[in-house]
Formats: structure tokens, sequence, C-alpha cells
């Protein structure tokens, strides 16, 4: 049973990174943006992280999609989503009123704090199914077991 289950949060989580990478990569003044308007991160840093992220998300996103290194990179999703919850929460905290980014955009929006309470929502929901992941990384359909078999997956026929 876990093991189709598995394979729909892989798809999910890492349809959502791949999506929210590739929406940011044909704008990337857009993602260095919405970095730099979460006023966290020193200055010198900001343009790199902007537009290294995307690549980070896309691929995160395909290897979850595919199977393969799943544990880790449902370890790094996880660690992406807790880093986002912290940004986002620190906005609405500050009085911020910018788009998260997420899925491109950035920057300044009027009423952004009736959004944040869904954007936090969703990426708990998220960090969720990768931290599931990250306990059971064998599913369905994955790479993984293929290329790095355990000693059971080989005795079987």
């Amino acid at each position: 049973m876990w093991g189709w289950a598995g394979l729909i949060i892989r798809l999910v989580v890492g349809g959502v990174w791949i999506v929210a990478g590739a929406l940011k990569l044909p704008d990337p003044a857009a993602s260095v943006r919405a970095v730099r308007a979460y006023d966290l991160l020193p200055e010198s840093i900001v343009p790199t992280v902007g537009h290294v992220l995307p690549l980070v998300e896309i691929v995160i996103g395909a290897c979850l999609v595919v199977g393969l290194f799943t544990r880790w990179s449902a370890v790094l999703s996880g660690l992406l989503f807790v880093v986002f919850i912290i940004g986002i929460a620190s906005a609405w905290q500050r009085g911020l009123q910018i788009d998260c980014g997420c899925f491109g955009g950035g920057g300044q929006i009027a009423d952004a704090t009736s959004k944040y309470p869904l954007e936090i929502a969703r990426d708990v929901a998220l960090l969720v199914a990768s931290a599931l992941l990250v306990w059971r990384p064998r599913t369905r359909l994955a790479l993984d077991p293929v290329l790095f078999p355990t000693p059971t997956e080989e005795a079987r026929p």
C-alpha cells in the first residue's frame, strides 16, 4: 500500500518543485527581487540565491519524480520548506506586504498578509509529505531500487 501512496507523494512534491523552479527560470531578475523582498539575507548573496534557487528546486523535483536519491532529495525538500515557512512567517510578523515568490513573481504587493496563512499551510503540508519520504523512501516506479537494490530486492525474481 505504501508503495503507491509514496509514488503519489513523490510525484506531487516533485511536481511542485519542478513547476516552482521552471516558472522562475525565464525571469531571473524576479527571482532575485523575491529573495531581496524578504530582507533576511545579506545583499552580497541575494543575487546568487535568486539565480541558483530555481535550479536547485528543479533538480530536487526531478530526483523526487523519478525516485532517484529519494531520501536525500526529500531531506533537502524538507529543509527548503522549513526555510520558506520561516521566511513567510518572518515577513508576516514584520508586516511586510510581499509576494512569496514561490511560483515566480516576488516583490511588494497589496494585501499580501491575507495570503500568508494559506502559503504557510501549503508549505507545512509539503514539509510533512517530504518527511514521509525521508521516513519511507522506497516507493513504486522509482529508480532507487533499480540502481541501489537492498539484499531483499536483489533476491526477488
